[in-house]
């Protein structure tokens, strides 16, 4: 049986300190990055040392490019995340957490990762769905986003 727990720091350096009590029996660490913010790509490499300084090798490590949505405003390409993933020797994919793109195949992923899970890493693409959530209020959806609120 799993202790499920997400911690989130929001890529604040305030939690930097924090990160050995974080990850100190952690199995996994998500390092996620926006796809439109270039600084935020470059500051994971940090993260990612952190997490291997108090982990060593003894932690899944996955680089996460979110935000695929805001195709217009993409600033980090999909092979330059892979790209990056490869020389950390850590895994990779891109999501959407706003559209839902991805989600379930990034903690299957992770799941297929574990210790006894290989059993997941044979799961058929065919069997992975992404979700679409639509807000039903969408006056409250749309002055949320615009205040950087979440419509849920």
């Amino acid at each position: 049986m799993f202790d499920f727990s997400i911690r989130d720091t929001a890529g604040q350096e305030r939690f930097r300190s924090l990160i050995p009590s974080y990850i100190r029996d952690s199995s996994v660490a998500v390092i996620v990055y926006d796809v439109a913010s270039r600084q935020s790509f470059l500051n994971t490499s940090k993260w990612i040392e952190e997490v291997r300084t108090e982990r060593g090798s003894d932690v899944i490590i996955v680089l996460v490019g979110n935000k695929t949505d805001l195709v217009d405003k993409r600033q980090v390409s999909i092979e330059e995340g892979e790209g990056n993933a490869q020389e950390l020797g850590v895994m990779f994919i891109e999501t959407s957490a706003k559209a839902g793109f991805n989600i379930k195949a990034l903690f299957r992923k992770i799941a297929a990762a574990l210790p006894g899970m290989e059993t997941l890493s044979s799961t058929k693409q065919d069997d992975m769905v992404d979700v679409n959530l639509k807000s039903v209020n969408t006056n409250s959806s749309q002055s949320q986003s615009q205040s950087g609120g979440c419509s849920c």
